[in-house]
């Protein structure tokens, strides 16, 4: 690590804080939440008041054999970030803030709502920082906000985002929502970015990434040809804080250990959960037929669709990224996916026996 990083470090070390947490009853945001109160910050952390507590609190058990004694030391306030009132209280006598809070959805029946609550609440944020002088902000992004590589190369930072190149409303939204932070700091906030590729780690196990694991233990026997990028939650944790205990700012980076073809994980998760690995290819047509399938059923029946016509892309695209930026400015060495694989299917088995 560059000397006058370490030498920034140790002064803030210092120094007692307060950090504020957006989206901490989430995957990242628990684990995040759970690394600073282990390391004695004083931390603050939004939540609904209707948000589902007893996630975060099985989450910091995994970790921590008197968890509940670190679970009360988080200061927990209600707030909504679309309401820019709540936000400005959560954030008095706040020096650093990690905006964690999204929603994530792939269905298109989510998109307008997605796009809404992803900007308008990291607008409210970014905002609230300006009017509450935030020494420096944290804003979780994802690689779905960047570019599409044309010419085979790893995607990075700086790959060019094409306007009329077809996106998800996820992709939208945190591409609008990266914008609203890059206005900020136009406007004097001190902020850096990541974007996380998909993240591995435990949570609520039949939602997000952590239902990868439920579902090839449930029998799980079809896979897609499509590649991307994955990384460890507790790589995702370590980096953000770094990047904060850090001088640097006004940077974006690739929070992404590995690329992995979807058939190469489902089979490390098999292994791990000592269930079969799945070993039908689901051809494009056959997914697109599902897909459309599971559309009329939803619209039937008033539920949710299983597949979607994002999951569908997604499912399909080959996609790569390079984490050369962030690895290079912090001498970072990601744990390899196969370990966290594993490491995750240890809870996961703990749980499911």
């Amino acid at each position: 690590m560059p000397s006058d990083i370490k030498e920034f470090k140790q002064n803030k070390l210092n120094l007692q804080i307060m950090i504020l947490v957006s989206g901490g009853t989430g995957m990242l945001g628990t684990h995040l939440l759970f690394e600073l109160v282990n390391s004695g910050e004083k931390v603050r952390a939004m939540k609904r008041k209707s948000s589902y507590m007893d996630t975060v609190k099985k989450i910091f058990a995994y970790y921590h054999s008197n968890s509940e004694s670190l679970y009360n030391k988080i200061e927990w306030v209600d707030a909504d970030i679309l309401d820019i009132e709540s936000v400005n209280a959560a954030m008095k006598d706040v020096d650093e803030v990690y905006h964690v809070a999204a929603i994530v959805s792939f269905r298109s029946s989510d998109k307008i709502k997605m796009i809404k609550n992803n900007v308008d609440g990291t607008a409210n944020m970014v905002n609230a920082a300006l009017e509450n002088n935030i020494t420096k902000f944290c804003h979780v992004s994802s690689i779905a906000a960047l570019g599409v590589s044309d010419d085979g190369k790893p995607v990075d930072e700086e790959t060019f985002r094409k306007p009329d190149s077809e996106y998800s409303g996820y992709s939208i939204s945190k591409y609008l929502s990266e914008m609203e932070v890059w206005r900020g700091i136009a406007e004097g906030l001190n902020a850096v970015i990541v974007n996380p590729s998909i993240i591995l780690g435990p949570g609520y196990w039949k939602v997000g990434s952590p239902s990868l694991f439920y579902s090839v233990w449930k029998g799980l026997k079809f896979y897609a040809k499509g590649v991307t990028g994955y990384v460890d939650v507790w790589d995702v944790v370590k980096i953000m804080i770094h990047l904060m205990k850090s001088p640097v700012n006004n940077e974006r980076y690739v929070v992404s250990a590995e690329n992995l073809s979807i058939k190469d994980l489902f089979g490390l998760i098999a292994d791990s959960i000592n269930k079969p690995r799945p070993n039908i290819f689901a051809r494009p047509f056959m997914i697109s037929i599902f897909a459309r399938l599971e559309y009329l059923r939803s619209k039937l029946t008033g539920s949710f669709p299983i597949i979607t016509k994002e999951m569908v892309s997604s499912a399909n695209s080959l996609s790569y990224y390079s984490n050369k930026k962030i690895s290079d400015l912090l001498e970072f060495e990601f744990k390899p996916i196969e370990k966290s694989v594993k490491e995750v299917a240890k809870l996961f088995m703990k749980d499911f026996n």
